[in-house]
């Protein structure tokens, strides 16, 4: 009687799951069909945490559809009980960073301690959250960190190239973002704003602090000490 059951509960399981994967075609069918120029090619459709209602991934996008896809959300799902942003979880999944393409010599790097754990971050010397950020990382060892200069607020332009053109870049940004000291005018020198602006784009870096860890998560936004160490610590390599 039991191994009945359990065949029986398997083949409604697996009848599910087909239906599912027919109703996710579909979907992938119809937008691909009608609204590709709309939302881009549909890489993937998948059932969301909502019943009835389904994830679409474009090449850098997130949406979300109902399964005759008539009606597309443009927005974030979230999990009120857990407080949780869904999509934005999701995304750093599905759209992570290759860390070994991202170009050292466009960053200012240091490394605390033994420098095993890696962190890339985008900042801005007039962001107060990065300022945060920087107090919060003094009490975060072992770690390689690459600072891309990501000059978004207005002045911040001026800042970064007398950070990258002084002596002792590292030194600068702390003194500037620890301690409230102004960068020194310097002599002009060549700096790679322009190809980090251009990264910053490209891996869609709007706000700054912008976090990527070794295995290519993406945090867009500051964390605690706390939450950092966590981080580094799951998410590398």
């Amino acid at each position: 009687m039991f191994k009945t059951l359990a065949l029986l509960l398997l083949s409604i399981s697996l009848a599910h799951a087909a239906e599912t994967d027919k109703t996710a075609a579909a979907i992938k069918d119809t937008l691909q069909k009608n609204y590709e120029q709309l939302i881009g090619p549909v890489n993937q459709v998948n059932k969301s945490p909502i019943s009835g209602l389904y994830e679409v991934i474009t090449g850098d996008h997130i949406f979300y559809t109902d399964k005759t896809a008539q009606y597309l959300i443009d927005g974030s799902m979230f999990d009120l009980k857990a407080r949780r942003n869904l999509t934005e979880a999701r995304a750093r999944v599905l759209f992570a960073v290759d860390f070994s393409k991202l170009p050292p010599e466009l960053a200012v790097k240091r490394v605390k301690g033994n420098g095993s754990r890696k962190m890339a971050y985008f900042a801005d010397p007039n962001c107060g959250y990065c300022k945060k950020l920087e107090h919060e990382l003094q009490s975060v060892n072992d770690v390689t960190l690459y600072l891309f200069l990501y000059p978004i607020f207005d002045g911040s332009a001026e800042k970064v190239q007398n950070i990258w053109c002084s002596a002792d870049r590292a030194k600068s940004w702390e003194d500037l973002m620890l301690n409230g000291v102004q960068p020194p005018t310097v002599a002009k020198c060549d700096t790679p704003t322009d190809k980090v602006m251009a990264l910053g784009r490209h891996l869609k870096v709007n706000g700054t602090p912008a976090l990527i860890f070794a295995n290519g998560v993406v945090n867009p936004g500051y964390l605690p000490a706390a939450e950092l160490e966590k981080a580094l610590d799951s998410n590398s390599k």
